[in-house]
């Protein structure tokens, strides 16, 4: 069976204030969650330096039990320190590609032309894409034969403007991940509420809005890879 595999950022300050941000925890752990016991796993990130969490992720850590669990397990963190590179990945052995969030993915995700390479040789492939919250932003430059955009004329979700306005980060992110993604010619879908879970398939491709919807994300991904496998 073929794998899954994680993308996380490597950036841990945000916009010209520098203020700190990097991997969304959640949106790792929920999603290792549901896939660990039936796929193999890897974790890539753009440079290999060690990966940074971003410390209003860590609430998570005292108010969720699962997210305990995984931020004290030593053999998932470990692999957070030293993250495998796209170089060192082969797009051929995988079944999908996740892309996790975190404002940091907004600074080192989208220019990314290794990560590019990686996802369309798995889409090409018959994989699955995914990404949640801000993760998306690493597929607005994932261009198909032709050089038609990845996600031009499908339904999917990302961190809105609105959340961003309601976090305070609106005026610190480099631009609007959910302009960007209406500008590639796609049908934009939210949560009625901010931060409330909105998972989209659409084809190949699945989206999350934001932390609330990664495991959502992950059950989709897990569904379509054994559908694909029958």
């Amino acid at each position: 069976m073929k794998k899954i595999l994680i993308v996380v950022t490597n950036q841990a300050a945000l916009g010209k204030r520098k203020k700190k941000t990097g991997l969304w925890l959640r949106e790792l752990t929920d999603f290792y969650h549901e896939v660990k016991d039936e796929f193999d796993v890897d974790i890539v990130s753009p440079a290999p330096a060690r990966v940074p969490i971003d410390p209003r992720s860590l609430l998570a850590v005292l108010s969720d039990k699962k997210t305990r669990q995984y931020y004290m397990d030593d053999r998932l963190m470990d692999r957070l320190k030293k993250p495998l590179v796209p170089s060192e990945v082969n797009g051929k052995e995988y079944g999908a590609i996740y892309f996790t969030g975190g404002h940091g993915t907004m600074e080192d995700f989208p220019e990314n032309a290794e990560l590019q390479k990686l996802t369309r040789t798995i889409f090409d492939n018959g994989g699955i894409v995914s990404a949640v919250c801000h993760g998306p932003s690493g597929l607005l430059n994932v261009h198909l034969a032709g050089e038609r955009p990845l996600l031009s004329g499908h339904i999917v979700t990302g961190f809105t403007d609105r959340e961003e306005k309601v976090m305070g980060l609106y005026k610190h992110v480099p631009f609007s991940l959910e302009q960007a993604m209406r500008d590639q010619g796609v049908l934009f879908k939210f949560a009625s509420v901010p931060f409330g879970a909105c998972v989209v398939k659409s084809g190949k491709i699945i989206t999350g809005q934001n932390p609330a919807s990664a495991r959502g994300v992950a059950l989709k991904v897990v569904e379509q890879l054994k559908t694909d496998k029958t």
